[in-house]
């Protein structure tokens, strides 16, 4: 594989020259817990005669010493070897647990010196050990010592989470938040770290399953907690503005990103074509040009053109009546994307937030959330993410009825879909779909950056192609004077659709156009549609500045109104294996100029979903209020009654 122009090779001498050290810290080290309390774990009896130890082991001299978390010390390779009730050989599940923590130290160890000699931490150290550090220097030293800690802790947590990946099974193992997260230097956190771990397997790991899957759970614990200290932590530019690809293990460490395997998803769904999507046609229309967009995506320099350029969709909400398509979508825009990776050969994932992911543990709903968003931005796979009935699962912030898991997920929704550590790199989208949008937290939902009215069949014609195309084959009825799926031409829908939009549809902000458009004139130039959208607003003040940035991106997109052509997407070398560089060339000369009719419909567009959640949401909030007004009446007169 060769590397992206952002990577350095982590050579492989490197790596090994820590095998020794990373070996001795698994034989045993010696570590009293100073944040994280030790667990009251009994040790397996044994039957008399029968070691604690196997025999043939070499041990390093000098390295265990007494312990108040455990006499002997931390011996990982002990409590690894322990899982199987003493058989004397080492298993193969054993060895890859034993091999794949020494190579994450070893890994671990590199990079943090290698951090050292790229800031002044490696003479810092020196000037230490002499006894010539200045007093000037001593607050940068500590900085730089909690850098490299945490430096330290992630790479090695990221790559034990990656060499196990291939390893793991069905067996799940709920490990809790890690303590003994130290930050004092390097050798320190990791020995915490190990010693954390000695803890969940001492506690989890009852068998080689269980044991692999503990490594791996605590592993991702440790990511997800460091790299929230490293968030407000300094002296970090070094790492987090560098990548390191170790070619044996085709690990790339980047920044504190977890890294994962590139391997697909397998799906099991009842895949759709388009033909078979009846209605819907801007939506329709839209899932099938972002799902070829997908495919631009280079992963040498993860990026895609089309998140450069303008008019790449990251979110979108999908809304409309039940039984309206939603499902049917999906199906259809997973199915594209699904076979397109296929011909590519490129790795895909899918994945659906569902509310079985609610967990009534504080906390666990948060992180269900996070790894389901960790699954789909991986940069090295093809994603596409959905949120399913997203007004069930991501509560309202304000609304009594909301649970604390619900407020998890919205709270990780928000920061991951337009947060400040967001990084679109065009490799994945996120789909948000609801027959209830109204429901929606009002900040979540303006984080859909565009909106797919979910609206089903309309014409006649619709109607007439859904039942014949749900009616089947086994029947002799005939069709009839029909034309069958000739309505669902896309190009021809999709122009009738826009074009519907030049004027509002929502009575609500009908009035504001009409007002504003009085006033101005033609809504022309560039000042007049801003008053327009300053109407909008004083309609509406949930309409922000979020909102014009959601238009604006949709007009992008607008600007990409093409579709790549299918021999682009069935012969690769045509545009999918082209370098970044022609992939953005010829994606630039398909673009066609902005309009101010565009402008005025993607306004309207998005305005419109807006006033349409709106007044739903203050009719259904009227309804509530009857309702209960209706139970007091009620309750006030049984009451006289009861006391008369």
């Amino acid at each position: 594989m060769s590397l992206s122009s952002d990577q350095m090779e982590l050579r492989e001498e490197d790596i090994r020259k820590h095998y020794p050290a990373a070996a001795a810290m698994l034989d045993g080290f010696d570590h009293t817990p100073r944040v994280a309390r030790p667990a009251e774990v009994t040790a397996p009896e044994r039957s008399p005669g029968i070691g604690t130890r196997r025999r043939f082991r070499s041990t390093t001299p000098g390295l265990v010493t007494r312990s108040t978390a455990r006499p002997e010390g931390v011996r990982l390779l002990d409590r690894i070897e322990a899982a199987d009730d003493g058989d004397p050989l080492v298993s193969p599940a054993q060895a890859v647990a034993m091999n794949a923590l020494r190579r994450a130290l070893a890994i671990a160890l590199a990079v943090g010196e290698t951090f050292g000699e790229a800031t002044a931490l490696g003479a810092l150290k020196r000037s230490n050990l002499a006894g010539d550090l200045p007093e000037a220097r001593k607050t940068e030293f500590s900085e730089l010592l909690a850098a490299e800690a945490l430096v330290s802790l992630h790479v090695f947590a990221n790559a034990l989470a990656f060499l196990l990946s291939a390893h793991g099974s069905e067996v799940t193992v709920e490990v809790g938040e890690p303590q003994e997260v130290l930050t004092d230097n390097g050798q320190l956190a990791l020995h915490g770290a190990l010693w954390e771990l000695d803890q969940a397997l001492a506690a989890h790991g009852t068998d080689d399953a269980r044991a692999i899957a503990t490594l791996a759970a605590q592993a991702e614990q440790v990511m997800e907690k460091v790299a929230l200290r490293a968030q407000t932590a300094g002296q970090l530019a070094a790492f987090t503005g560098a990548a390191w690809h170790i070619e044996a293990d085709d690990l790339t460490i980047r920044g504190f990103t977890p890294a994962s395997k590139a391997k697909s998803t397998t799906l099991t769904m009842t895949f759709k074509k388009p033909n078979e999507v009846v209605g819907n046609h801007i939506a329709k229309y839209q899932a099938l040009r972002l799902s070829k967009m997908l495919m631009a995506y280079d992963f040498e320099r993860k990026l895609n053109p089309f998140a450069e350029l303008g008019g790449f969709i990251f979110t979108f909400m999908g809304d409309g009546k039940p039984g309206t398509g939603k499902t049917t979508l999906i199906q259809m825009m997973a199915g594209l994307i699904n076979d397109y990776c296929k011909v590519a050969g490129y790795p895909f994932r899918y994945q659906n937030l569902s509310t079985e992911n609610i967990d009534s543990y504080q906390g666990k709903s948060g992180q269900n959330a996070k790894a389901f968003i960790n699954t789909i931005i991986d940069p090295g796979a093809i994603g596409f993410g959905t949120i399913d009935d997203i007004d069930q699962l991501a509560g309202k912030r304000g609304d009594r009825q909301s649970s604390a898991g619900q407020l998890e997920i919205t709270a990780v929704l928000m920061e991951s879909f337009a947060g400040a550590n967001t990084v679109v790199r065009g490799n994945c989208t996120f789909g948000m779909f609801s027959n209830y949008p109204e429901n929606v937290d009002d900040a979540l939902r303006q984080r859909a950056g565009a909106r797919f009215l979910v609206d089903g069949p309309q014409t006649r014609e619709d109607y007439i192609d859904i039942l014949y195309l749900l009616m089947g084959k086994n029947h002799d009825i005939p069709l009839g004077a029909h034309d069958a799926f000739a309505a669902q031409e896309i190009k021809t829908a999709v122009a009738a659709s826009f074009e519907s939009h030049s004027r509002p549809h929502e009575a609500g902000l009908l009035k504001v156009f009409d007002q504003v458009r009085d006033a101005v004139g033609e809504l022309d130039t560039i000042a007049k549609m801003g008053t327009y959208l300053k109407g909008i607003q004083q309609a509406d003040e949930r309409f922000t500045g979020r909102a014009i940035k959601n238009i604006t991106d949709a007009v992008k997109v607008r600007a990409m109104d093409f579709e790549l052509p299918d021999e682009w997407m069935e012969n690769p070398e045509l545009f999918l294996f082209k370098s970044y560089d022609e992939k953005s060339a010829m994606i630039s000369e398909l673009r066609v100029p902005i309009t101010t009719e565009m402008v005025l419909q993607e306004i309207n567009r998005y305005a419109d979903s807006e006033f349409r959640y709106a007044d739903k949401s203050d009719e259904v909030a009227i309804e509530t209020m009857v309702r209960e007004f209706g139970r007091q009446e009620e309750a006030k007169r049984r009451w006289l009654e009861g006391k008369g």
